[in-house]
């Protein structure tokens, strides 16, 4: 009987030690100081969420391959560091397909694609296939992490879907890529999220201008920028922001086609001279504000695209983000006319979304990929 007792007091001394919370101060002297980890060297912090942000036509994701390849392969960096440790990357994109698009790139970027996997849904033990989501996902992440072992970048392109609430509330935002930056710290590995600029924001702070909440620009510790000088080639990659190393410098750089074996055209990036300057002073040489109409439908087009492209979408979210992006909803209506796109009424709950049929949505993508391309290539 003793016994018993002796038992339960210590179960419910257990219990209310686990209840009993507080704030847990540790004396600055009790903590080591350790090196920020970097791949590349002041750009890219290892350990750390970084953004890439810039408008459509600019080569985000084709620039991304690029960096991704040096990390495979032991190249230099843009401003001619060399890699030192190479690892493996971990891809993840809702907007370009890995056979015709990314490992062309790769390829074209002299990866080491031994060392590159890229996410194309989530697999259970019978072998069915389900689309992976980066916003609920994020635990199946972990596991391929592990399973890897050496993953030095994680590549989310756009950002934006690793959210699962409003991209324009700071919290939901906040919530949402805690887990990443979470994951990167545990495993020392970088993630990269792309994502574009808001409309109509050239000439303000670019740290600013990244596409819903600020929280997405706040938790990064690193926010990098790209911009395409108007009816030329030049392209430029700036930091707008850095808590962990110096915020200013750029390089230059362009995406040039090229062929590869088989007859497949695809498209690399070519990095120029290193630029002195700000942020905002380096896209300022480059950047002209667009008024024409046709381009702002061109531009809400390759914004519904990348949208409906996973799949159909609440009409409220769409009205949020095209809010968020600063598109007028006349103007993204225009555009779902001019794409085929169809409005279907899934049941109360959903209501109405937005989609692409399979063969609409193939056709799109490609569309606004080579509309971009013919601007960037």
């Amino acid at each position: 009987m003793s016994n018993t007792l002796e038992l339960l007091k210590k179960e419910w001394a257990a219990s209310a030690a686990k209840d009993a919370w507080r704030a847990n101060a540790v004396q600055a002297t009790q903590i080591t100081p350790k090196a920020i980890h970097w791949a590349w060297p002041g750009w890219l912090a290892l350990g750390k969420l970084t953004i890439l942000a810039g408008a459509g036509g600019t080569g985000k994701t084709t620039l991304t391959i690029g960096l991704a390849a040096v990390l495979t392969s032991g190249g230099r960096w843009p401003d001619g560091e060399p890699c030192r440790t190479r690892r493996s990357v971990l891809i993840w994109s809702s907007e370009d397909d890995a056979a015709d698009t990314i490992v062309p790139r790769l390829i074209a970027a002299d990866a080491d694609l031994s060392r590159v996997h890229i996410l194309q849904g989530r697999i259970n033990g019978l072998g069915e296939i389900q689309p992976f989501d980066p916003a609920k996902d994020i635990d199946l992440l972990a596991a391929e992490l592990e399973r890897i072992g050496d993953v030095g970048l994680i590549m989310i392109d756009p950002i934006v879907s690793a959210v699962a609430g409003d991209m324009h509330r700071a919290n939901d935002v906040r919530r949402a890529l805690q887990g990443l930056v979470d994951l990167a710290e545990q495993y020392d590995c970088a993630v990269l999220g792309i994502t574009h600029f808001s409309k109509g924001s050239a000439g303000s702070n670019p740290a600013d201008r990244v596409l819903g909440s600020q929280a997405f620009g706040a938790l990064a510790r690193t926010v990098l920028v790209a911009a395409k000088q108007e009816d030329s080639e030049l392209r430029v990659l700036a930091r707008a922001k850095s808590n962990i190393a110096v915020d200013n410098g750029g390089c230059s750089y362009s995406i040039d086609e090229c062929t590869l074996e088989g007859g497949i055209t695809t498209t690399r990036v070519v990095w120029g001279k290193p630029i002195e300057g700000s942020a905002r002073d380096i896209l300022a040489d480059v950047e002209r504000v667009e008024n024409d109409a046709a381009s702002e439908r061109e531009d809400a087009e390759s914004f519904l695209v990348s949208l409906l492209s996973g799949g159909p979408v609440p009409v409220r979210q769409i009205k949020a983000d095209a809010a968020g992006a600063g598109y007028a909803w006349r103007t993204i209506e225009r555009a779902k006319k001019s794409l085929g796109a169809e409005a279907v009424k899934v049941g109360l709950k959903d209501g109405w979304v937005w989609q692409l049929g399979t063969e609409d949505r193939q056709k799109n993508t490609k569309t606004a990929t080579r509309r971009v391309r013919i601007v960037v290539v």
